[in-house]
């Protein structure tokens, strides 16, 4: 029973250690994205698209045709 106290006790001490290490990399920056914003900026043009005139669907009597 003893060896699941152990196991526990050296587990949480990693974990903290995975914690702060997590930590300390976000404080210095490790996660910033630096390479989006710039590409982001060369492709906004891309994602603006013009207004224009509605598509009205053919009335049904006209585009089906029924042989007589």
């Amino acid at each position: 029973m003893s060896i699941i106290y152990m196991l526990l006790a050296i587990s949480v001490v990693v974990a903290l250690v995975f914690f702060v290490a997590f930590i300390v990399s976000v404080k210095k920056g490790q996660y910033d994205d630096t390479y989006t914003p710039s590409v982001r900026m060369l492709f906004d043009d891309e994602l603006v698209k013009e207004k224009s005139a509605p598509i009205t669907p053919e009335p049904i009597e006209k585009s089906i045709q029924i042989k007589e």
